[in-house]
C-alpha cells in the first residue's frame, strides 16, 4: 500500500482526541496509517509541533515500506523497524530512529499501532565511522601489497637502464631513449611512493623539528606553485615548540594542499598557512578518528576558492577520487596527505562549503624538545632515482650476501655490485641463504637482504644468521612492508635501510658507506 491510500484513509477516519499512556520514550498512536496522537517526546524527535491526522509515512523517507507492511501485519507484532524520519516531504533526514510495535486500544476509541522510537542517530553513525575506517584500512592493505610488487618491477627497470647508460653515454643514438624509459621509471615510482604514503606503510626518517623553519624553506616554492594571481599569507604562531615528523613528507603534506588550493582558485585568490598551539581538553572527534586530549601544533592551509559539498568532503581521503577532468591529476593528493599524517600521530580537519572557500588544518603533536645531534638527518634515500648522491668512491673491496627473491632485483644488484668489486653471493630466499650458511660460507662483511619474501622473512632470517654471525651489518631493503614486519625491522636495532626502487649509484653508495674501503 502507498503514500496515496494512507492519505485517502485520513480524510474518511473520524478525528477523535485520543490520550496516551505516560510512557518515557516519545510514542505515537497509528490508526490504519494515521496518526492519531503523539506525546512531546515524538513531537521533539520529528521537529512538528502539530503531526495529527496525518500519514505517519509522510514523516519518514527511508523505511516506508517496512512500517507499511508492519502496520498492515494484523495481530502479529512486528519486528523492530530502522528508519530515517524527516520533518516534510522532500526535506533532508532530520534523525534515524527505531520503531518498537505494539497493539493498543484507546480507552473507548479506536484500535491500532502504539509506536515507540528510538533515537539510533549516533549509532548510524557510528556504524558508518566503522564502516568508512574499515574500507580505508582494506584499500590500503590493497594499496601496500601492490606497491610492493610494483616496487620490485621498478628496482629491476631503472637499474638495468642505469647499466644501459654506462655503454650509452650522453651523445649516443640510444642514451635519449634510455633516458626516456628512467624517466618514466620514476614518475611510476613517484605514484607508489603515494600509495604508500596513504596505507601508511612508508619508512619515515622522523626527527625532531620547528614548524616555521619548514613553512620559511617552502614560503618560496609555494609561491612559485600558486602563481602571480594568488596571494599567500604566512602567519607564524609563537611558542610552537617541537614536533616529530620526516622532514621531507611535510613538506609533500603543505605543497600537496597548496596545489589543491591553487586549483580551487582559477581566478585568483588568497591561500594562507597559519600555525598556532591548540590545546585539546576533552577526547575530539576528527573525521573517522578520536584526537586524544593533548597540546598539538596546528597547521592550517586556507583558500578563497570554490568549496566543497558534503559529499564531495566526505570522500576527499579517498584514493583515486578527483573532481578534476580525467588527464589531470591521480586523486592521490590528499589520500597522501591523510597517510602521512595519521602514520606521523597528527590528524587531518576540513572544513568547507560551496562559494565560501576550504580550510585544511593539520593537527601534530607537540613535543618536549629533546637535543639531537642533527634536526635534519640525511635523506640520501629519498632523492630521485635520477639524481646522483655525492660520489663515495669508484670501487670497492669485500664480500657481500645478498638474499632477494626477486630475481631481476638480485641480478641487478649483484651485477652492480660485483662491477664495483665486491664478491657477491646471491641466495633466492632467506632458507637458501641459511642453507649456505650452514654449509661453510664464509662470513660475509654485509647482508643485503629484502624484507617480504616468501616463506621465511628477511627480520626472521637476520636473527638466525647473528647467531652463526653475530653484529654482522645488514643493510634490508624492500618496497612494502606491514606493521609486524616493521616492528620487527625496529626491533633489530640498527640496521641500514634502503627503500625501492633505488638506482645503481644509491645502491652502490649506500653500500659503501657500510663496508670500510681498507678492507
Amino acid at each position: 500500500m502507498g503514500l496515496s491510500w494512507w492519505k485517502m484513509r485520513a480524510a474518511v477516519l473520524p478525528q477523535q482526541v485520543v490520550t496516551l499512556p505516560p510512557l518515557p520514550l516519545p510514542t505515537v498512536f497509528v490508526v490504519e496509517g494515521i496518526i492519531r496522537s503523539a506525546n512531546p517526546g515524538f513531537r521533539r524527535l520529528l521537529g512538528v509541533t502539530n503531526p495529527l491526522d496525518r500519514p505517519l509515512l509522510s514523516f519518514i523517507s527511508e523505511g516506508q515500506e517496512a512500517v507499511a507492511q508492519a502496520l498492515s501485519g494484523g495481530q502479529t507484532v512486528p519486528a523492530p523497524v530502522d528508519v530515517d524520519l524527516i520533518a516534510e516531504p522532500g526535506r533532508e533526514t532530520r534523525c534515524a530512529a527505531r520503531f518498537y510495535f505494539e497493539r493498543w486500544s484507546a480507552e473507548a476509541g479506536p484500535s491500532g499501532w502504539l509506536l515507540q522510537a528510538v533515537d539510533i542517530s549516533d549509532q548510524k553513525e557510528l556504524e558508518n565511522r566503522i564502516v568508512q575506517s574499515q574500507k580505508m584500512q582494506a584499500v590500503g592493505q590493497l594499496a601496500g601489497g601492490i606497491a610492493h610488487d610494483f616496487n620490485n618491477l621498478l628496482t629491476a627497470m631503472i637499474g638495468y637502464c642505469d647499466l644501459l647508460l654506462q655503454r650509452h653515454r650522453a651523445g649516443d643514438a640510444s642514451f635519449a631513449d634510455i633516458m626516456q624509459i628512467k624517466q618514466n621509471g620514476n614518475r611510476a615510482a613517484a605514484l607508489v611512493r603515494q600509495l604508500l604514503a596513504f596505507s601508511r606503510q612508508q619508512k619515515l626518517e622522523v626527527s625532531q623539528l620547528d614548524i616555521s623553519d619548514i613553512l620559511a624553506e617552502l614560503s618560496h616554492l609555494l609561491r612559485r606553485l600558486i602563481g602571480q594571481g594568488i596571494e599567500l599569507d604566512l602567519h607564524h604562531g609563537r611558542n610552537l615548540g617541537m614536533v616529530r615528523v620526516d622532514p621531507g613528507q611535510l613538506e609533500q603534506v603543505i605543497i600537496n594542499l597548496a596545489v589543491n588550493a591553487r586549483d580551487a582558485m582559477p581566478n585568483g585568490g588568497r591561500l594562507t598557512v597559519a600555525t598556532q598551539v591548540e590545546t585539546v581538553k576533552f577526547a575530539r572527534r576528527m573525521g573517522h578518528e578520536t584526537m586524544a586530549p593533548g597540546d598539538y601544533v596546528a597547521i592550517s592551509v586556507s583558500d578563497t576558492g570554490s568549496g566543497m559539498s558534503p559529499d564531495v568532503q566526505a570522500r576527499i581521503f579517498e584514493p583515486f577520487f578527483t573532481t578534476k577532468p580525467v588527464g589531470s591529476g591521480t586523486g592521490l593528493g590528499l589520500s597522501t596527505v591523510y597517510g602521512i599524517v595519521r602514520q606521523t600521530g597528527g590528524f587531518v580537519k576540513v572544513d568547507s562549503a560551496l562559494g565560501t572557500g576550504t580550510t585544511f588544518t593539520i593537527y601534530l603533536p607537540q613535543m618536549a624538545p629533546v637535543e639531537e645531534t642533527s634536526l635534519l638527518p640525511e635523506r640520501r634515500d629519498s632523492l630521485p632515482a635520477d639524481v646522483a648522491p655525492p660520489e663515495t668512491g669508484s670501487g670497492g673491496r669485500g664480500a657481500i650476501l645478498i638474499v632477494e627473491d626477486e630475481d631481476p632485483v638480485r641480478a641487478f644488484a649483484a651485477r652492480t655490485l660485483r662491477s664495483k668489486g665486491y664478491h657477491v653471493t646471491e641466495a633466492r630466499s632467506a632458507e637458501a641463504a641459511l642453507d649456505l650458511i650452514r654449509g661453510g660460507l664464509a662470513r660475509p662483511d654485509l647482508l643485503i637482504t629484502d624484507v617480504v619474501m616468501p616463506g621465511m622473512d628477511g627480520p626472521t632470517m637476520v636473527r638466525e644468521i647473528w647467531q652463526t654471525f653475530p653484529n654482522l651489518p645488514v643493510m634490508c631493503v624492500s618496497g612494502h612492508a606491514d606493521d609486524d614486519l616493521r616492528d620487527q625491522l625496529n626491533a633489530l636495532g640498527a640496521i641500514v635501510f634502503l627503500q625501492k626502487p633505488f638506482s645503481l649509484k644509491q645502491l652502490a653508495a649506500k653500500v659503501a658507506d657500510q663496508i670500510p674501503s681498507n678492507l
